[in-house]
């Protein structure tokens, strides 16, 4: 508490240096406001704000400011969260203050997914703003068993965190687990949803992400109906759930948008995509440096033919070309959208046939680069997509020196390693470690909706 006489004094000094803080006064009134204008809806500033203290008499303030919109505040602490959080003070005769909630920012309309594109389905993203992402998903599952908890994190950001689930579907277990992981949260700020992830996952520093991140409303619905825990960030675009396993990101909306056979042969494709990735150039190596005999004799003459002129050992050359396929999707990724695409297409073609034709590299290391990295665009999730390319290098290394002995232990460490990761403590494996066949049916193929219907 304050003293009322330097209420206004104080709450000044307190902001002293913030020049973006409105001091609006009605002289006439004895009324005083501070506001941030970016933080304030025009509309409703004038409707709350200028439009009544305008057109009263001094005998009509008291009984406005008594009315519901105006909440009635004396403590200074809770005058400055106010201010921050998109109210306006009032202070009227230096004696009674009041906040009149006004938040209403400028915010990114919704637009199409940019990342997670379907064929067939719903359009809509989440936006930057936790108010209109909680309206995305409250339109979908219009039920009371929807349950919003709400966090603060950050001491200077003070971000809004919501955490959802729906009562009776999702274990409370999972609910107490993310809970106790935010609560737990001492930091400074945190300003995006996935820096927040780091904080709150079982194993930090591993490569493979614990919790998925998605920016559809569909998706998180679904998630939610699964029996799943689901988050939101203000100032993030994307929610997360969890618990999670490893083959959730191979699944996507365009699985449940199509037929069911449709969908399942592209749930196989893509786990075919996976072992592309992670083992076709390490095999290659393998074979190049090791296994000359596995090779079929018309393909060993071509293969002979095509390293000729290549002074590089087969593990440098496709780590160098692994290497080179990372800089220009990276370079892709960075650059304005038809520029990227341009450095993507044109530097693929211009520094393959220029390597070949220099003997810097093997026409056949070519396509085996290029089928890997054709395949790892066809992992819906960006982030896991990542993680298998990386582990991609270790088996490629292990594939050099040890030949296939190297390639299967890399597989089998890469296995054991995963079988050990947890997502709040369930297995990241699951449904296949540990088993569980009747699961499979809607892992590793996508089973007709009628299947599923509650009986």
């Amino acid at each position: 508490m304050f003293r009322s006489k330097n209420k206004l004094n104080h709450l000044k000094n307190a902001f002293s240096g913030c020049d973006d803080l409105v001091i609006r006064s009605f002289p006439e009134l004895e009324i005083v406001t501070l506001y941030f204008g970016h933080l304030v809806g025009n509309e409703e500033l004038e409707q709350n704000i200028i439009h009544p203290f305008s057109h009263i008499s001094e005998n009509e303030v008291r009984a406005v400011l008594e009315s519901s919109p105006y909440e009635k505040c004396e403590s200074e602490e809770k005058l400055i969260e106010g201010i921050l959080a998109g109210k306006a003070a009032i202070f009227y005769q230096e004696t009674a203050t009041y906040l009149i909630d006004l938040f209403a920012p400028e915010i990114r309309s919704i637009t199409a997914a940019e990342i997670e594109t379907v064929i067939v389905g719903p359009r809509e993203a989440f936006v930057e703003s936790v108010q209109v992402n909680l309206s995305l998903i409250r339109r979908r599952l219009q039920t009371n068993k929807l349950k919003v908890l709400s966090f603060k994190i950050g001491d200077l950001t003070n971000t809004q965190l919501n955490v959802l689930y729906l009562e009776g579907k999702t274990s409370y277990s999972y609910v107490e687990s993310i809970k106790t992981r935010l609560q737990k949260v001492k930091v400074e700020g945190i300003h995006d949803l996935n820096m927040m992830l780091e904080y709150i996952e079982e194993y930090p520093f591993s490569l493979f992400p614990q919790y998925i991140t998605t920016e559809r409303p569909d998706v998180v619905v679904s998630k939610l109906l699964e029996g799943k825990v689901v988050g939101l960030c203000d100032g993030s675009p994307y929610a997360f759930s969890a618990p999670t396993s490893f083959w959730e990101y191979f699944q996507s909306p365009d699985d449940y948008n199509q037929r069911w056979i449709l969908g399942s042969l592209s749930r196989i494709l893509r786990l075919i995509a996976l072992f592309i990735i992670l083992f076709f150039t390490a095999f290659y190596v393998s074979l190049t440096m090791f296994h000359y005999e596995m090779i079929p004799v018309a393909l060993l003459e071509s293969l002979i033919e095509s390293r000729s002129k290549v002074p590089f050992p087969p593990v440098f050359e496709a780590l160098i070309m692994e290497f080179i396929v990372e800089l220009l999707r990276e370079a892709g990724a960075r650059l304005p959208d038809k520029i990227g695409q341009t450095i993507g297409i044109v530097g693929g073609i211009v520094i393959g046939t220029a390597s070949v034709e220099a003997g810097f590299t093997s026409n056949i290391l070519i396509v085996v680069v290029a089928v890997s990295a054709i395949a790892s665009f066809v992992i819906p999730h960006i982030i896991m997509s990542a993680s298998i390319r990386v582990s991609r290098f270790l088996l490629i290394i292990l594939a050099g020196t040890l030949g296939n002995f190297g390639f299967v232990a890399g597989f089998t460490f890469i296995v054991i390693y995963l079988a050990r990761l947890t997502s709040l403590e369930r297995s990241y494996l699951v449904p296949l470690a540990p088993i569980s066949f009747s699961k499979w049916r809607d892992t590793f193929i996508r089973v007709p909706l009628i299947n599923k219907q509650d009986k």
